[in-house]
């Protein structure tokens, strides 16, 4: 068998399930092993650094005999839950396609970084420039995997190996968690003098936030990624029925757009909850940010997009440069000054009960970055 296709199927069927997301789950440890032992095996330089107890970042590096560009290509070990699932970590091969929770994400990508790795030892490694290999943690959650890898190590640029079809994404959007709280009086459901209903004036902020939504989805789209938006995710309130309730609790989610300042949607609402101030002096709302991630491009002007789309089509490919609804660990290698893209295998079933790969992307999206390194740490 192919050791690219033979790597994924063992990645595949290690359970590496966040932790952050599913309460007593294994967790990195596992897969992040077989990493280092395979990387250990091609005879590249290994670093494992654990940033939460039992979650390690490996970083994997191939230096050239000569000095030159670094690349880095980097993908993520954790996966969502396996909830709907019968076989999740016995992955099977049927029609082309490899099926298996993390298949597609992202460990087909995975597998496809290393498979380059190993071409590349095997060809008589790199003449020039440096490879690093970054298997991070926790993008399934926060990303703190990526945050600690952007503290301790750089590079002159970045593919990160999420799955796009073998397509060049070249931006994402962002987004913000918001919760807005408005409040109430608490009395007796017979006493309407005494009470104030916290959930009726919550219905006036969702009445202006859908105002807002569809404000946000009228003006001229991004050219890749569409407009911004925002949807009511969850809402609690009241106590009983027979009583007035004193509070309600609203969490929305704000998607955004490059070129959209920071801190765009919690303004907005609380822009929604000072309008309402002033029309009714008896209402009380406020809203906080509960966590963001920035929307990422890279710069126009960059050569690498051009670089792996010759490297693309030289492998038997004709890339798209697209944009991707969801946000990934390009954002924070970007901030910290390394210009990344998204380039992966194609598949279907993301956090869904039936994932798969196709193998046969894996394959191309491994050649293709064989060409890219080689191509982009020769200058």
């Amino acid at each position: 068998m192919d050791p690219t296709i033979a790597l994924l199927e063992e990645l595949v069927a290690i359970d590496s399930v966040n932790p952050s997301l599913v309460p007593g789950a294994r967790g990195e440890a596992d897969i992040a092993r077989r990493v280092v032992v395979e990387c250990i095996a091609l005879g590249l330089a290994v670093d494992v650094t654990e940033v939460a107890p039992g979650r390690p970042n490996v970083v994997a590096v191939l230096d050239g005999r000569e000095p030159g560009p670094a690349l880095m290509l980097c993908g993520h070990l954790d996966t969502v839950g396996v909830s709907g699932m019968t076989r999740p970590f016995e992955p099977q091969q049927r029609d082309g396609r490899l099926y298996g929770r993390g298949a597609q994400d992202m460990k087909g990508g995975v597998a496809a970084m290393i498979g380059a790795a190993r071409q590349l030892v095997d060809g008589g490694g790199l003449a020039r420039g440096r490879l690093l290999l970054a298997a991070v943690v926790d993008e399934e959650h926060a990303s703190m995997g990526a945050e600690a890898l952007v503290a301790r190590w750089r590079a002159d640029a970045a593919v990160v190996t999420e799955p796009t079809d073998l397509d060049i994404a070249v931006a994402h959007k962002g987004f913000e968690w918001i919760e807005v709280e408005t409040r109430g009086r608490a009395a007796h459901g017979s006493r309407p003098l005494e009470g104030r209903d916290a959930i009726l004036r919550m219905g006036r902020v969702l009445g202006r936030l859908e105002v807002l939504d569809r404000r946000l989805q009228a003006v001229p789209m991004h050219p890749l990624l569409g407009t911004a938006s925002l949807h009511a995710s969850t809402i609690v309130g009241g106590r009983e029925l027979s009583s007035y309730p004193d509070r309600c609790s609203l969490q929305v989610e704000r998607r955004t757009l490059p070129g959209e300042p920071s801190g765009a949607g919690v303004r907005e609402v609380q822009d929604i909850l000072t309008a309402l101030r002033r029309e009714d002096e008896e209402f009380e709302g406020e809203a906080r940010l509960l966590f963001a991630r920035d929307p990422y491009a890279i710069d126009a002007g960059h050569p690498l997009p051009e670089t792996l789309a010759r490297a693309v089509a030289a492998v038997g490919g004709a890339p798209r440069r697209i944009g991707m609804s969801f946000w990934t660990d390009a954002a924070i290698l970007g901030a910290a000054g390394i210009p990344s893209v998204l380039f992966g295998p194609g598949g279907a079933g993301l956090h869904s009960a039936e994932e798969y790969v196709r193998v046969e992307d894996v394959r191309r999206c491994r050649d293709a970055l064989v060409t890219l390194v080689r191509a982009f740490t020769n200058g």
